[in-house]
């Protein structure tokens, strides 16, 4: 249902898909405290917000990250000359790989893991480039309730060893030159695989096959089993939506809350977005 603010007339309407809902009737740059307020609930109870037709300088974007906890600059991307709290997320015409090309949220593998990315879209591919979001709210929920007392016992082990360290560096392919700071790539971290969400207490799913290792106290192999049937469980088509990019387009992402997948599909284009990660806190079991 979609709800409203009768002041600024600002309106939040659920996705037509699986995770996400949409705002309209809001400029990002011209935020106030109360919307601020509500769009954290929103997240909360969405996962991830989708804009269209922001007109947001660098500048702006920065203030809009700002209103919701501090910046965390990355350490592995390449930023936008003159912003180093803006990372770019590129792909040319003659590449082949892309960045975020396979299902995971983002820095899973810090101890604080980040709130969320906000991510603008400045060029876009004529067909292709959208981005696929999983709510890991709607993935615990579909679980029975077996699995889901079996789950809240457990915890999982997280690390960008294996993403972004230099052992990883041949399998980059044509976007090597993209990811720097392997000597970074040291982070290890173990959260509940059950959260409960910060803004909302709703219980999420906390595991993906971006960087999560293993469960903690289980060997690799022992943790594949079930970690595999999550993964596929929790990015079934009823948990999914997909957003189509144009440039102005804003995607608020919760990385508490989904997942996220940006697909490859656009060889021989250009596509250029700039993203800011927003700070978090410790995560606690539900």
């Amino acid at each position: 249902m979609a709800t409203a603010s009768k002041r600024s007339g600002t309106r939040i309407i659920p996705a037509p898909g699986g995770a996400g809902a949409f705002v309209e009737n809001l400029d990002l740059g011209k935020l106030r405290a109360q919307t601020v307020n509500k769009l954290k609930a929103a997240l909360g109870e969405h996962g991830v917000l989708f804009f269209r037709d922001q007109n947001l300088t660098p500048a702006q974007h920065i203030a809009v990250a700002e209103r919701f906890g501090g910046v965390n600059v990355n350490r592995f991307f390449s930023n936008v000359d003159g912003y180093p709290q803006i990372a770019e997320v590129r792909k040319e015409p003659g590449q082949t790989r892309n960045i975020g090309g396979g299902w995971h949220t983002d820095h899973s593998y810090d101890v604080v893991p980040a709130l969320g990315s906000i991510l603008v879209a400045r060029e876009t591919p004529v067909r292709g480039g959208d981005t696929m979001f999983a709510s890991m709210f709607k993935a615990f929920d579909t679980l029975s309730d077996g699995m889901k007392r079996t789950l809240r016992k457990l915890r999982a082990v997280h690390s960008s060893r294996h993403v972004f360290g230099a052992a990883a560096r041949a399998r980059r392919g044509d976007i090597g030159e993209r990811i720097g700071n392997t000597d970074a790539a040291t982070q290890d971290a173990v959260h509940p695989i059950v959260i409960a969400h910060p803004f909302s207490g709703r219980e999420a799913l906390y595991v993906n096959p971006g960087f999560t290792t293993r469960i903690e106290g289980w060997t690799p192999e022992e943790s594949a089993g079930l970690l595999q049937m999550l993964y596929a469980h929790a990015s079934r088509p009823e948990h999914v939506y997909r957003f189509d990019w144009a440039p102005g387009s804003v995607a608020f992402w919760d990385n508490r809350a989904t997942w996220h997948y940006a697909l490859n599909d656009y060889q021989g284009s250009r596509r250029l977005m700039h993203r800011i990660t927003v700070e978090g806190e410790l995560l606690h079991a539900a």
